[in-house]
């Protein structure tokens, strides 16, 4: 298994990532409710070897770009891909809205680059396609910005193949953060289709937040490792595909670590078999 991801001839990180999501307030709405924890655990993914976050404007909204940006201060050595997105507002606790007009996305895109403290963004996905403007006009207006020098490279959230075609005829696209896990493996053709690519396939829930701790075959696994079956979890992600980042979240520093150390778990053939057939039926 490669624990690492090569993007260009100047990003290679380590697969195993850290999501911001958990960090805000319920909801993903508001602060933390302590936010020197929520810093923590930022700078103890980073500590074990995280290098690669994931975050977006929309979570808080800012409040994890904020505690991206102290976590940074605090590790001004290590070397972080952050990536953010762009495209989803908010207007309260657990409620999103597309939204891709042109100047708004810009405008994300200088908030972002603000709120994290940074001088360009490595990766700036778009976090959902909004139906009411073309995905040339979207995708087009994060083209510019890359021309500009603010944005290095540009991803795509929760798409379809199809739509992952129509994107890479205005810019290349570099990663698609899509929906996938042990047991939700509807968008099996968008990974195949960044297999083939060489596209970086990043799962959000890729824990399924605690349904996968159902099973007894799962349980039976975990027990053979000596690990938890979230980190079994992570191993078959890890193992499904080498484009895969997983980039598990949690307002834990226990967790986190727990996390980070599911990379170091290698799953037999017949056990990953195992699990593949599992996912079918839980």
């Amino acid at each position: 298994m490669n624990k690492q991801f090569t993007f260009d001839n100047d990003i290679t990180i380590n697969r195993l990532g850290y999501g911001t999501m958990q960090l805000p307030g319920k909801g993903v709405w508001g602060p933390a409710k302590d936010p020197e924890n929520a810093v923590k655990v930022i700078t103890t993914a980073i500590d074990n070897g995280v290098n690669f976050i994931d975050t977006a404007d929309a979570y808080g909204p800012f409040y994890s770009n904020l505690y991206v940006r102290e976590a940074l201060k605090q590790r001004k050595d290590a070397n972080i891909l952050v990536a953010t997105k762009v495209g989803n507002t908010r207007q309260g606790p657990d409620i999103w809205t597309p939204v891709g007009t042109p100047a708004y996305l810009r405008q994300q895109v200088e908030l972002n680059l603000m709120t994290l403290g940074l001088d360009h963004i490595d990766l700036l996905q778009l976090h959902r396609v909004d139906p009411n403007y073309t995905i040339e006009e979207q995708v087009g207006e994060l083209a510019k910005m890359q021309q500009e020098g603010k944005i290095k490279h540009i991803g795509l959230s929760q798409v379809s193949v199809a739509q992952i075609k129509e994107a890479e005829k205005v810019a290349p696209i570099v990663s698609v953060q899509n929906r996938y896990n042990l047991i939700d493996r509807t968008d099996e053709d968008v990974l195949n289709y960044a297999e083939e690519k060489h596209m970086a396939f990043i799962p959000w829930f890729p824990l399924a937040t605690g349904s996968l701790t159902k099973g007894s075959e799962l349980q039976g696994i975990a027990d053979k490792y000596n690990a938890q079956p979230a980190q079994i979890a992570l191993a078959w992600l890890l193992k499904r595909s080498d484009v895969i980042l997983p980039i598990p979240g949690t307002s834990s520093t226990d967790h986190v670590v727990q996390n980070i150390n599911a990379q170091n778990i290698e799953l037999s053939q017949d056990d990953f078999d195992t699990l593949d057939k599992l996912g079918l039926k839980i």
